[in-house]
């Protein structure tokens, strides 16, 4: 028979076990500690959120309108009058199949960067007027900042509509909200470049004001010319009328891209960051 003196563990690896356990848990905690306080978690510039947000709808954009001038000439080219067309429409290349679902995944990661861009604008703005004197420029300049804002929001909005209702699948839906789109781009863009030249001789204007304003300019000239070619080809079936309102399309699109680019020089040193709390929550 076994005593138990034979079955107890030697007095020394006990010992090497509690040292064992004690490191275990310095170590244990030691790594929490550095998880609790380490603060800054994560960073990455304002100016690639932009640029990233940018590219997304431009290169899907490029993409759809080579691979189906290559692959699918034909379907892109047709119109209801059946006349001789050269440049397809933003509508026709991205409502075509498999460009449409391209085009659409890369609009649904373009909406969250531009929800922050409209809401960084906001404060930004609200920041500017906090610092003009006078009254009325002060209410006036609050306002123009408020309908920017919304005119953001409505416009992204519009923008997801065109995009996920096709003319293919309905055209009179997507007429209206292109419409939609159209109207609240520009009055986007009015305000913005109102906004910024608010109490210059006050506070510093804005520093893109001026390359908003030729933006806008360019941007109503293409929404006219695209009117106008619209409803030649429309009603009098003009060749290659809707080949110039394809163009023009392409010019309103690219002035509304850039314009919204032009937050990387508005707010170039802004960051965004994730914070971790630098104490714990006591119940």
């Amino acid at each position: 028979m076994v005593n138990d003196a034979q079955v107890q563990s030697p007095p020394d690896l006990v010992v090497r076990e509690d040292i064992n356990r004690t490191s275990v848990a310095c170590n244990v905690n030691r790594s929490v500690k550095i998880l609790e306080y380490k603060g800054l978690l994560w960073s990455c510039g304002l100016r690639q959120i932009c640029l990233t947000a940018l590219w997304l709808p431009l290169g899907a954009l490029i993409f759809c309108y080579v691979t189906a001038s290559i692959f699918q000439a034909d379907d892109i080219h047709e119109t209801h009058c059946r006349v001789y067309n050269v440049v397809p429409s933003i509508s026709a290349i991205t409502g075509i199949s498999p460009q449409r679902y391209v085009w659409r995944i890369c609009v649904a990661f373009h909406l969250g960067p531009r929800l922050l861009i409209g809401s960084l604008y906001y404060n930004y703005h609200k920041e500017r007027t906090s610092h003009i004197v006078e009254e009325k420029s002060r209410v006036l300049a609050t306002k123009l900042g408020e309908a920017c804002y919304w005119l953001n929001f409505i416009e992204l909005f519009a923008l997801t509509g065109v995009t996920y209702v096709s003319n293919r699948e309905n055209y009179f839906v997507h007429e209206k909200i292109f419409i939609v789109f159209m109207i609240t781009a520009l009055l986007h863009m009015l305000c913005r470049a109102r906004v910024g030249g608010i109490a210059s001789d006050i506070v510093e204007p804005v520093r893109t004001n001026k390359l908003v304003w030729i933006l806008f300019y360019v941007a109503i000239a293409a929404t006219v010319g695209l009117i106008i070619f619209f409803l030649r080809h429309r009603l009098l079936c003009r060749p290659l009328a809707f080949t110039w309102f394809s163009v023009c399309e392409y010019i309103l699109a690219t002035a509304n891209m850039a314009f919204h680019a032009l937050v990387v020089r508005d707010l170039p040193l802004h960051q965004l960051q994730v914070m971790c709390p630098t104490h714990s929550k006591t119940n």
